[in-house]
């Protein structure tokens, strides 16, 4: 049975007809009319199309089957409209595509309205089959994304207050140009995937290289800002496209040589948009294409801070009280005091709060599997260099742009120029004691939620020191569970640390492998 969509109490008609003030055939061939055509959409034989012709009735110019059929705005007045590849076609990314020009942006407007009404009528049918099989409609991205975090996900990135204090973190984007302008060669005459365009700064610097074409893909309301801001650089723009909507959904015109993105949360994972740029990497980039950046690092090292501890552990001191206005609230203290140890601590550390040297974590884009981000389990084991009492787990990252001519590193360890990413500190509610030279092993367990972020499950133990230690043994273990989701975002300065710390520590900040060590090794992390 044929159920219509119904919008303001009206339902969709059989066949519906716009005025097109011409449409080019992608690439340009005979099909192609510079004269004014009709768009069409119809059923034909209970499957939605749009047809193009010189007259209602005609069919000489393209057709679409609105089941494979994806439509993007390319400005106020122009569209392009693509068919995705068959099944046996699976080597290139459409099978035929167009862009449509309107006469005024009313008109455009109407068009898109009316192609989303009939492709919802098309999903209604897909999914409602007999004896009530109902096939899924959801993106690769909404199946695991909870509907909320994503609505406020973009609406964040969609402001430009947002994209202003990403532009303003001078060693971000100064390394991003660095890094584009610096290799030149790997983007002259390339086709680029800007992937999460944000305001389309990356692709600008893209265009100013030299890339043939660059595609700036955006799922927020940014992208209107993005074609505005690139619209306002003449002579980049012509080279630019920007595609609203997610890479899991989208279709390109064709593959791309290099990827640029931005896509590094807080501890390098947060916000998983990891994953959209790994799922790019297989949908766009051609065999042996090129990343921007190509790899990432989480380094680790445990620290104290008796200041950090003390000021987490008091925050629930309120929950102590035995009358506040005649209620005895300390039943509560507990839960409010591991409340606040499940909070990791953004901020910008001293880096002589280090007790070892820091381990690395490496993840390779250009070949780990999306799947291997779900859930990432990284072995610690360090010697500290001190005796003390350790807090907890500091954490930083960086990521390499290994561009042809020039290789850069993007940091944002503690004692480098700071970022917006700062650092971030998993606090233990109960600390352990250790002694110079005492071995500390553990694990860093990261588990992805539809939040898109991560639960940090984080075990630290002491072993055994002194006589008999080869014998092996724990002596003391914490744990804590933290969600990555809900930081506590700590701007105030470092503080000092002891200067008997800080003569043990001038050396536990420096780079566990040098750029072309770091090559040398397997990266698959």
């Amino acid at each position: 049975m044929e159920v219509p969509v119904v919008e303001e109490g009206k339902e969709l008609v059989k066949n519906e007809e716009f005025n097109v003030a011409s449409i080019t055939e992608v690439p340009a061939s005979s099909s192609s009319s510079s004269s004014p055509v009709i768009g069409r959409f119809r059923f034909n034989n209970g499957v939605a199309e749009l047809r193009f012709g010189e007259d209602s009735e005609s069919n000489l110019l393209p057709h679409f089957d609105l089941r494979c059929t994806q439509l993007f705005k390319l400005s106020q007045v122009q569209s392009m409209c693509i068919q995705e590849a068959s099944e046996s076609n699976k080597e290139k990314t459409y099978s035929r595509g167009i862009t449509i020009q309107f006469r005024n942006e009313e008109e455009s407007r109407a068009f898109h309205c009316a192609f989303d009404q009939w492709k919802k009528e098309v999903v209604f049918q897909a999914s409602h089959l007999p004896n009530g099989t109902v096939l899924a409609s959801q993106s690769k991205f909404d199946s695991k994304i909870e509907a909320s975090s994503a609505k406020m996900y973009f609406h964040y990135y969609g402001q430009l207050l947002h994209q202003q204090n990403m532009l303003q973190d001078y060693v971000r984007t100064g390394t991003y140009y660095a890094a584009v302008i610096e290799n030149r060669a790997d983007f002259f005459g390339r086709v680029v995937v800007d992937v999460g365009a944000g305001s389309g700064i990356l692709s600008l610097f893209a265009a100013q290289a030299g890339a043939k074409h660059v595609y700036a893909v955006e799922a927020s309301e940014m992208a209107e800002y993005a074609r505005k801001l690139i619209a306002g650089n003449p002579i980049l723009s012509q080279r630019i496209t920007v595609i609203k909507g997610k890479v899991e959904e989208v279709e390109l015109p064709e593959k791309a040589d290099i990827l640029i993105s931005e896509p590094m949360g807080t501890l390098l994972v947060n916000e998983r948009m990891l994953e959209s740029y790994v799922i790019a990497r297989d949908r766009f980039l051609v065999p042996n294409g090129k990343m921007f950046p190509a790899v990432g690092r989480i380094h680790m090292a445990p620290f104290s801070d008796e200041y950090l501890y003390i000021e987490i552990a008091n925050k629930a001191l309120f929950w102590q009280q035995q009358n506040y206005y005649g209620v005895n609230l300390t039943s509560l203290h507990g839960s409010a005091f591991q409340g606040y140890f499940s909070q990791p601590v953004v901020d910008a550390f001293d880096p002589r709060l280090l007790v070892a040297p820091a381990i690395s974590h490496v993840i390779n884009f250009t070949s780990i599997k999306e799947e291997e981000l779900y859930d990432i389990d990284i072995p610690l084991k360090f010697v500290s260099s001190v005796g003390t009492r350790i807090h907890g787990l500091a954490c930083w990252f960086d990521v390499l742009f290994n561009g042809s001519t020039v290789q850069r590193w993007l940091s944002t360890a503690p004692g480098s120029p700071t970022t917006h990413w700062y650092q971030l500190r998993c606090v233990l509610s109960q600390p352990i004691y250790v002694m110079p030279g005492q071995e500390i092993t553990g694990r860093l367990h990261l588990a992805a939620h539809t939040a898109q972020s991560y639960t940090i499950h984080l075990t630290l133990s002491a072993k055994m020191w002194g006589p008999g230690a080869e014998q092996g043994g724990i002596l003391q273990t914490s744990t804590g569970k933290l969600d990555l989701k809900e930081p506590y975002y700590r701007m105030s300065q470092p503080q000092v640390c002891p200067a008997a710390q800080d003569q043990q520590s001038q050396q536990l900040l420096q780079t566990q492998y040098g750029i072309h060590g770091l090559l040398g090794h397997d990266l698959s992390g």
